[in-house]
């Protein structure tokens, strides 16, 4: 691919059994919800996908799995990148790959520490680009372990000293996209918004599509907002509204709560855990949240 397709990319969660162990059967049905539901792609190995409590080998097995299961046409972005030192996020990434994936996302807290510079940032992601040739590249402003926001000059030089063709932003402002847009302007780097509430503004201000968490729980709604905004305006500010109003669910005690409610939705995944105690953190009541928003899409006719 020569560029990113614009639309919605879940950020995939990562089943498990029991035991904790990778639930690699569920990864086939999952990718088939997502493709049943008009998503472009997916952004697999990302913070949903609890990499930092993953090893090496089971985020690349992971990632084989999503590769084998995925159907010709839906691109496949992955990160898996949480490492600080360059030369390991090297190997990672050439793994990464080899195994065919149309973009590598960086996250951006990795390449400086939160009391760094934007020119230390800038100096380690150019080195650990240039050695990755050609490969189509992404950057995450990723929560964890601290977020890291990438002003748009910073942004801007991205374009210039690698191959940077996506960002997933998490700025939550529309002001921010906006002059994040300005900046990349013309230079083939697409913006994918993050966050529910502000989509259909940033739609508007020329951002490529959504790519958050909650494309677990109803990515078509997503798809239908991306396809329809330019198109049918009242239609557009409907589905925002629920959107908006659901991300709520974000909140709560996800990623826990997307596995419920993908399971609600056919799934076949159980709802444990590696980075929160699931039964600890999902009472009945908080089930009973999801079911009802689950339940209240149709009642909304969505």
């Amino acid at each position: 691919m020569t560029a990113i397709p614009d639309g919605v990319y879940p950020t995939m969660v990562t089943p498990f059994r029991d035991d904790l162990q990778l639930d690699l059967p569920a990864i086939a049905p999952l990718m088939r919800f997502f493709e049943a539901r008009d998503v472009a792609g997916v952004f697999a190995i990302c913070q949903s996908s609890e990499i930092f409590h993953l090893s090496f080998q089971e985020r690349l097995t992971l990632l084989r799995e999503v590769m084998r299961a995925c159907s010709p046409g839906t691109a496949v972005l992955a990160s898996g990148h949480i490492s600080y030192d360059p030369q390991t996020q090297i190997e990672e990434a050439k793994s990464f790959a080899a195994e065919g994936i149309d973009a590598y996302v960086f996250i951006s807290n990795r390449f400086a520490a939160a009391h760094e510079s934007e020119d230390v940032f800038l100096r380690r992601a150019e080195h650990v680009a240039k050695a990755l040739g050609d490969l189509p590249l992404g950057i995450y402003e990723c929560p964890s372990p601290y977020k890291r926001l990438i002003p748009p000059q910073t942004l801007r030089r991205l374009t210039e000293v690698g191959n940077f063709a996506f960002l997933k932003d998490t700025c939550c402002s529309v002001e921010d996209i906006a002059a994040k847009l300005e900046a990349v302007r013309g230079t083939g780097l697409k913006l994918f918004n993050a966050n529910a509430a502000t989509l259909l503004e940033s739609l508007r201000l020329g951002a490529s599509g959504y790519s958050g968490v909650m494309a677990n729980f109803h990515p078509q709604i997503y798809a239908r907002l991306c396809a329809c905004w330019q198109t049918d305006a009242a239609l557009a500010e409907r589905l925002q509204a629920f959107a908006g109003f659901a991300s709520l669910a974000e909140c709560q005690a996800y990623p826990t709560n997307a596995k419920y409610h993908l399971a609600l939705c056919g799934v076949p995944m159980g709802r444990r855990c590696r980075c929160q105690d699931s039964d600890a953190v999902f009472p009945q009541s908080r089930q009973m949240e999801i079911k009802q928003m689950y339940a209240s899409q149709a009642f909304a006719g969505l």
